[in-house]
């Protein structure tokens, strides 16, 4: 499921094309907001999806094999490990995963399945694949350790498959390294007795509305707060701060006035570490001293009110 830090991300990401665009329309960039971080669980079931499908490949082969009119012996007897593997099966047999992608219409390993060859190629020549079927031991946990390199070597550094995934949404490529992780995790928690459910794209409720609430109060005062981080940055002229550190700032001034149950600490340590994802090299020290001078500021004042034991 998504995190914070990634929702984060997405609402900084919107507010930087409001404000660089003569979209005024805050409704229609919220449903952007939301449609893309809906699009980042695409990403996720497809890369699920490819895993499965570069096993019916491997299926398919396999009985072409023993047809072949010269079919040798192993053509007739083949190492089963791969396509008889149990987690692959519990993600193919997924009734949740199955029903996404046909309700989103997400058929893109059918209209593109020279990706699926690719892959199938690359892991038959990897030592991972050839360590696996040599493995006497046939257990779950070995199945799973498999895919799970499986994944992480081979599908999650291919560098045409991420070209492919940057053409189709180019949101995509900030999404790529959470869904990567996210997909792992998965794979990771996945018990051999139950079946493979995709889960929610949300922790709760209030995550969800946390996406809306963050950028429409981060847009509707951002204007406010102008003056406010003048006073706290006397050596720098407004259009010299970085843009991206200007909306991260506001941002974080939306969270310490307007989020009373999320800690001030926990505000700008998040800000902090986008600012070194998303900025220069100096903007993680910049906004840390911007940000707890107004923490202390408005905490003095009593216009940030936390709710709860230490949350400030």
């Amino acid at each position: 499921m998504i995190n914070r830090r990634h929702i984060r991300v997405k609402v900084m990401q919107s507010v930087y094309a409001m404000l660089h665009s003569d979209n005024n329309d805050l409704v229609k960039e919220e449903k952007f907001v939301k449609h893309s971080i809906q699009k980042m669980f695409d990403l996720y079931t497809l890369n699920l999806q490819l895993l499965v499908e570069v096993q019916k490949l491997a299926r398919k082969k396999m009985e072409l094999s023993k047809k072949k009119i010269l079919a040798t012996k192993e053509d007739l007897n083949p190492n089963t490990k791969f396509t008889n593997n149990r987690l692959l099966n519990l993600i193919n047999e997924s009734v949740s995963l199955e029903g996404y992608i046909e309700l989103n219409k997400l058929n893109y390993w059918i209209l593109d399945d020279e990706y699926v060859k690719i892959l199938w190629e690359e892991l038959q020549k990897s030592s991972i694949y050839q360590k696996y079927m040599d493995t006497v031991e046939d257990s779950y946990n070995v199945d799973r350790a498999f895919v799970i390199d499986f994944f992480r070597e081979i599908v999650a550094p291919n560098e045409k498959l991420a070209e492919y995934y940057e053409d189709k949404m180019i949101s995509w490529v900030d999404d790529i390294p959470f869904v990567n992780t996210w997909i792992i995790k998965s794979l990771n928690k996945q018990n051999p007795n139950k079946p493979f459910i995709l889960g929610s794209l949300y922790k709760d409720n209030d995550d969800k509305l946390f996406v809306s609430n963050l950028f429409n109060k981060t847009m509707l005062h951002q204007h406010k707060y102008d003056e406010e981080i003048t006073a706290k940055t006397p050596n720098w002229e407004a259009d010299r701060i970085a843009d991206i550190d200007m909306i991260l700032i506001k941002m974080a001034i939306t969270e310490f006035l307007h989020f009373p149950s999320i800690p001030s600490r926990v505000t700008i340590n998040e800000y902090i570490e986008l600012a070194k994802d998303y900025s220069s090299s100096n903007s993680g020290q910049f906004i840390n001293g911007v940000l707890d001078k107004l923490s202390k500021e408005y905490q003095n004042s009593k216009r940030m009110v936390k709710i709860g034991r230490g949350l400030l």
